[in-house]
């Protein structure tokens, strides 16, 4: 059924006036259409891991003992709970369990320095963990800083099948610290345990419009923020998606390696494909020679993954002579795909039998993920496609909320069901992010520039926002700034994005050292080792080069465009 729009306790206030929604979407939680799903698929494999099928009435029922054991634990509605996993079965479980008993599951990147991990939990008001033993270490370093009243440790051998799973153990978590279970530090095992024992009421009564997921980005100053967002935005993604796809979702196969903790990974590879009815092929870590193994062992039907992905492909010789005749659509997001790295995966396509051509699109954190795309049937050059159903675009003169011409740049703005409820605490960013128009609907700025032609197809031009987009995830450069200052050589840095032909853009830092520092080999790899210890892997600076000044304007602001 379709519900009544103007009851939505979300930003996207009101019904278009004459312009009825297309799609039907539920009212019900994330958890509660997924289940729903479940209990119509039963035995058919909703996840893939490393082998394993995991069936629907499976996966349903470890949800439903991860709800239950997350209540035992104490978690409560509206309560956020930090899960720091990669592409793994407790991962989802975390994801639909908490979300069941009212919780929110607030999803980071497993590979964040102890700074920026303490600072998600912070962000998000955590007071309780769930990461893997390999960063166990990790997350006592966190400790060290500030509180964490549970923790609990999970492990990928739980999840393998025989004989994966005692290889695993024995190649891989042998070599990790001893994990010590107390009161602030369980196993997941452990946690499952409580699950078991409990036998009491569980499932909260949560209204599908209020926030359901905290997901991290950056917004327009480029400052990380936990976003907000509903069940109503994800599940109306997956409806949008499923109708823009024009092939089959269901009981299809897609190919997840896009991380859960990404926008891209968790709304259009995982959430959309099972709630449809299909199997997420989960990939906990992608290297090419497994990559390749599964497209040949797995034969996705779909392939989803930023420009970074589509490259490593074109140059993967384990897919020599692999048959792609089963990809029956392949996307691209997370960041602008180059119209020469286009031309060069759709020649890949084609000389590996497949049928489809890459399609690419646009989207945000602040709307799940993507929210525009290339049609199937129609393609222009160096357009990210048109709009999601139920998703209006307008591109406004930057700084205002007033409408250009077709034709002409400004700041792209959209509005629709998957926008987002707002970042946490940070009113002053929201009134300027969800403004309302003189139209009376309050319409997102995302910050990036760009173009809509008559025919309703977008062009996006390029970042207001100084953000960096390296492999599909955000670099904050004022945040690696900060970090590079605390060096006791260094005086002042700017940190800037370099385009690579792998990662589209890579870190670059330049430096201006203290008087009386001497630049040397020595000093530059002891202020690499200090960035190591504070920034993430993918974060990292290729280079610093020292200067003796840095190029500002006329107010004295570092002049970073002049910098390359």
């Amino acid at each position: 059924m379709k519900f009544d729009y103007s009851n939505i306790a979300t930003p996207w206030l009101d019904s278009y006036d004459g312009v009825p929604p297309t799609l039907d979407y539920p009212e019900k939680t994330m958890s509660g259409a997924l289940l729903e799903t479940a209990a119509a698929e039963g035995r058919y494999p909703a996840l893939s891991f490393m082998g394993r099928k995991i069936s629907f009435a499976e996966m349903a029922a470890n949800i439903e003992l991860t709800a239950r054991s997350f209540h035992a634990l104490g978690v409560r509605p509206g309560q956020r709970v930090l899960v720091c996993l990669p592409n793994v079965p407790q991962a989802i479980y975390c994801l639909y369990g908490l979300n069941r008993i009212g919780a929110v599951p607030a999803m980071v990147h497993p590979l964040s320095a102890v700074g920026e991990i303490v600072y998600y939990m912070d962000e998000a008001e955590c007071d309780i963990a769930v990461t893997l033993d390999q960063f166990y270490a990790k997350f006592m370093d966190v400790r060290a800083q500030r509180p964490i009243g549970k923790l609990i440790i999970a492990r990928v051998s739980e999840e393998l099948p025989f004989p994966l799973n005692i290889g695993q153990k024995l190649m891989t978590e042998r070599k990790f610290p001893r994990l010590t279970e107390d009161a602030g530090t369980l196993s997941w095992k452990s946690l499952m345990k409580l699950g078991t024992a409990y036998d009491g009421p569980y499932v909260a009564d949560k209204d599908f419009r209020s926030e359901a997921v905290v997901l991290f980005s950056g917004g327009t100053t480029g400052v990380t923020k936990g976003i907000m967002l509903s069940d109503l935005n994800f599940n109306a993604l997956a409806i949008q998606t499923a109708a823009m796809s024009k092939e089959e979702v269901h009981h299809c196969r897609m190919l997840a390696a896009m991380p859960v903790f990404h926008g891209f990974g968790l709304g259009v590879c995982i959430h959309t494909t099972i709630f449809s009815g299909g199997t997420a092929i989960l990939v906990p870590r992608f290297n090419v020679k497994s990559y390749a193994k599964l497209i040949k062992t797995t034969r996705p039907n779909f392939i989803a993954g930023v420009p970074t992905l589509f490259e490593a492909i074109t140059r993967n010789e384990y897919l020599k002579g692999a048959d792609l005749s089963c990809l029956r659509g392949v996307f691209s997001g997370g960041d602008s795909l180059s119209i020469e790295l286009k031309k060069k995966f759709d020649k890949f396509l084609a000389e590996h039998n497949a049928g489809v051509r890459v399609r690419e699109g646009y989207g945000t954190t602040e709307c799940v993920t993507a929210c525009c795309l290339t049609p199937h049937d129609k393609e222009k050059e160096g357009s990210i496609g048109i709009p999601f159903p139920d998703t209006y675009f307008k591109i406004c003169k930057p700084g205002t909320c007033d409408e250009l011409p077709y034709g002409e740049e400004g700041e792209i703005c959209l509005t629709g069901p998957s926008m987002m409820l707002g970042y946490i605490n940070h009113e002053e960013e929201n009134r300027d992010t969800l403004r309302k128009h003189a139209d009376g609907h309050v319409w997102l700025h995302t910050g990036d520039l760009g173009i809509m032609d008559e025919e309703g197809f977008i062009y996006f031009r390029q970042r207001i926002k100084r953000m960096i987009v390296t492999s599909g995830y955000n670099v904050y450069p004022s945040q690696i700034e900060n970090i590079l200052e605390g060096h006791p050589a260094v005086q002042r840095s700017c940190v800037i994005g370099v385009p690579d032909p792998y990662k589209m853009q890579k870190v670059k830092a330049f430096v201006v050292l203290k008087k009386g520092v001497e630049n040397t080999p020595e000093l530059i790899e002891d202020i690499m080792a200090h960035c190591r210890r504070h920034i993430a892997k993918y974060a990292m600076p290729y280079d610093i080069e020292v200067r003796d000044s840095l190029p500002t304007t006329l107010v004295g602001k570092v002049a970073y465009t002049l910098l390359s």
